[in-house]
């Protein structure tokens, strides 16, 4: 029969229980989800960087772990012992050689662990130096990129929250920064730090074990890496604060402050997730090259840079104490831009559909 649709009585089929097929059709095909579980899911899929996640995390996990049981320190040179002449025969080691003394305890039968990439011309094991050379490197890469993230969100924040003048003199002195030659910069203000008495200065602190040109590197990072971070998120928070939510926290008495913190930061995380991964190869090269033309880390400290540097004077005639720490360089710096790119891939919205 056909139903008057201007009656008021119930109908009663609409009381009906369900069938199992009509249930099954009206359950949820997606289980709830987060943007964060959502990203990782996407991020796990893209094997490239899932590789180079993991190739980072091996070389950072080995480069503390190695050196508790390694039985060579880096600046131990086998060839000196006191009350005894110095013993050429461990400079300038081929991998898994041994010098004199080594060579007559095998010979005796005991076991002697091995040079794996022979030593160096003061008879330092090169492997160990390889170690604390990639340690210095990730360190001074981790803890820059998080120097450039402070400095560079909050500055980038307060210039896009507030605008205005205060939006324009900010930028303009971003601008000025971000015009001036970098290489240029970093090699004169590296260079004038390093004729300072900053070794003086934090003699006895906690400072002293990190070395005055490590503190320079990371104030040349403070000094001139932050601005692409601040415009970045500038940019993201300039399209946020014009939001329903802002505009709501704003009428009910909200500060400024607390708006950033709590609304348009969190809402902009994953730009600076990816920002602060891709930042990260950028300083460990910079580090690096710095290390090469010896502006890096105090020696006998070793960093990768300032190994293969060393490494040219005697290129020719041990060309793998050069190919080692390039290699290693070029991997984590490889590893690292992969990383980011997955990163991006898989927390940006806009690549996502």
């Amino acid at each position: 029969m056909k139903k008057n649709p201007f009656t008021m009585h119930l109908d009663v089929e609409d009381f009906i229980p369900a069938t199992d097929a009509e249930k099954e059709y009206l359950v949820q095909m997606r289980p709830s989800s987060t943007f964060f579980r959502d990203g990782v899911k996407r991020f796990i899929k893209n094997k490239v960087a899932l590789v180079s996640l993991i190739i980072i995390v091996f070389i950072t996990l080995s480069c503390i772990i190695i050196p508790f049981f390694w039985p060579y320190s880096y600046d131990q040179m086998l060839g000196v012992q006191l009350g005894r002449p110095v013993d050429a025969s461990y400079n300038n080691l081929a991998p898994f050689t041994y010098g004199t003394t080594e060579q007559a305890k095998i010979d005796a039968g005991e076991k002697v662990f091995p040079h794996i990439f022979g030593t160096d011309s003061q008879g330092r094991d090169y492997f160990i130096r390889i170690v604390y050379g990639a340690r210095i490197s990730l360190a001074v890469g981790f803890f820059a990129s998080i120097i450039v993230l402070i400095i560079g969100m909050t500055v980038g924040s307060i210039s896009g929250y507030c605008g205005g003048k205060v939006d324009l003199v900010i930028m303009r002195f971003v601008d000025i920064i971000y015009s001036l030659p970098d290489m240029l910069l970093i090699i004169l203000l590296a260079s004038a730090l390093k004729q300072t008495n900053l070794d003086q200065i934090i003699q006895g602190t906690v400072l002293e074990k990190i070395g005055a040109n490590i503190i320079s590197l990371f104030i040349v990072f403070a000094v001139l890496y932050w601005v692409s971070m601040s415009r970045l998120i500038r940019g993201q928070i300039l399209a946020l604060r014009e939001q329903e939510y802002v505009l709501a926290s704003q009428a009910a008495g909200a500060g400024g402050k607390w708006i950033i913190f709590k609304h348009l930061v969190p809402n902009c995380i994953s730009v600076v997730i990816i920002s602060t991964a891709l930042q990260i190869p950028s300083a460990i090269f910079t580090e690096s090259y710095l290390s090469f033309l010896g502006l890096g880390v105090n020696a006998p400290m070793p960093s990768l840079g300032s190994l293969a540097s060393d490494a040219l004077n005697g290129v020719n005639s041990y060309p793998f104490r050069l190919i080692i720490p390039a290699a290693v360089i070029s991997l984590i710096v490889l590893s690292l831009n992969l990383l980011g790119d997955g990163l991006r891939d898989a927390f940006d919205p806009k690549l996502n559909g």
